[in-house]
């Protein structure tokens, strides 16, 4: 059982609070390997070092104050302070996150056990703070603050009244509308006496039919993704767990689950994507769409989707054989012509593809258009500092699918 230390405020931490260094850390623990861009390893450990280092980074610069006195305050006694002081003070801070549970340390560690490249690991609890952070700030940007379910053009019976009344039929929620009800027993009968009502004066409330969606996220974690001068997985990341606590606390019939496509594809548990790197190199959508309709064929919704994030064009094949046919020159006839067929496939069972592009590579263009006439869904050419704003808007603002 892990055990959680308590102890009263000293000044020896500055006042920084568990929740301060995780503010700030963010993209510490959701590194996508771009610093190592030119050899990424999607195995690649955070240690307890690194995090130390992180955290003094994160004080010298500011970044994990609001208030710029403070920062300055902090910065003045960090740089007095002399090195055994200063180690001190780090490892006190870092194993703060351990000890409240946003860190866990698989070999029991912590301060002053002189395990520098000991391996840090972050936890189910600080994937649910940097989602509802990460969260928060997109939509503070939209200038909204919190949302219903999705609406669509249909209307039920239910018991929140949100339309017009109709004539009760069997089987209808008996969401009675008294007013219209009696105004039509009064004008079939009139003032004659007591007033008797019949089964076609009955008039219920309408209530918006809010739908249930089921949501693959495919996520391409290819090389091209930290290439080019550019990290687009730290973002993706971020808004993959920003859109998971949208839909935990905002809508709870819904669901969400990820693929992530490389050279093959895989399902993982949000949980796992924030320590993720990106890696193997290739693009394999075709793998891709095939998980993502095997796991939206189990889910019983009203709404089926199929959200994807993408910088490149198809440039793998799983063949029947097992083995990967790779072409990443073009858009190879072979590999463009199986990709179309799974998107064909999703076309068929009614799941939608909207189409989130990180790039306007001319290749990667004219794939998205082909897949957007063919299944009627939405693309987008956006960038990683407003690919969270689109993708969000697109999710909440859902209103033209029509279910029977």
């Amino acid at each position: 059982m892990r055990r959680v230390r308590y102890s009263k405020f000293t000044d020896d931490d500055l006042g920084l609070s568990a929740e301060d260094l995780m503010r700030a850390l963010g993209d510490f623990f959701l590194d996508s390997g771009f610093q190592d861009w030119w050899n990424p390893n999607p195995n690649a450990k955070q240690t307890w070092e690194g995090l130390k280092n992180a955290i003094l980074q994160a004080m010298l610069d500011g970044s994990m104050f609001d208030d710029q006195d403070r920062a300055n305050e902090i910065r003045e006694k960090l740089e007095k302070m002399d090195p055994e002081e200063l180690e001190k003070l780090l490892g006190k801070l870092a194993q703060k996150l351990i000890d409240e549970g946003y860190v866990q340390a698989p070999q029991g560690g912590g301060e002053g056990e002189g395990q520098m490249d000991m391996e840090v690991q972050t936890t189910d609890k600080s994937v649910d703070f940097l989602g509802f952070k990460t969260l928060k700030d997109l939509l503070g940007s939209l200038g909204r603050s919190s949302f219903g379910a999705h609406d669509t053009r249909d209307l039920s019976t239910g018991i929140e009244a949100s339309g017009s009344t109709k004539p009760y039929e069997f089987g209808d929620t008996m969401n009675l509308d008294i007013t219209e009800t009696l105004s039509h027993a009064l004008k079939r009968q009139g003032l004659t006496g007591a007033l008797e009502l019949e089964y076609s004066d009955l008039q219920i409330h309408q209530s918006e039919y809010q739908s249930s969606c089921a949501t693959v996220l495919m996520l391409d974690c290819s090389h091209s993704m930290i290439l080019y001068g550019e990290d687009r997985f730290t973002p993706a990341k971020k808004v993959a767990l920003a859109l998971a606590q949208l839909i935990r606390t905002q809508y709870p019939g819904d669901t969400m689950r990820c693929v992530l496509f490389h050279d093959t594809a895989e399902e993982i548990r949000m949980s796992e994507l924030a320590r993720l790197q990106v890696g193997p190199y290739y693009t394999n959508t075709r793998d891709g769409l095939i998980l993502a309709q095997r796991i939206l064929n189990q889910e019983k919704k009203d709404m089926k989707q199929i959200i994807m994030i993408t910088d490149g064009k198809p440039s793998a094949l799983t063949l029947d054989d097992g083995r990967v046919y790779k072409n990443a020159f073009g858009l190879d006839p072979l590999v463009i012509s199986r990709t179309m067929e799974e998107v064909s496939r999703c076309k068929r069972q009614g799941i939608l593809i909207n189409t989130f592009m990180l790039a306007t590579d001319p290749a990667l263009v004219n794939f998205v258009r082909q897949v957007t006439q063919l299944c009627k869904g939405k693309a987008y050419f956006t960038t990683p500092m407003t690919l969270g704003e689109y993708l969000l808007m697109d999710y909440m603002n859902r209103k033209t699918r029509t279910v029977h």
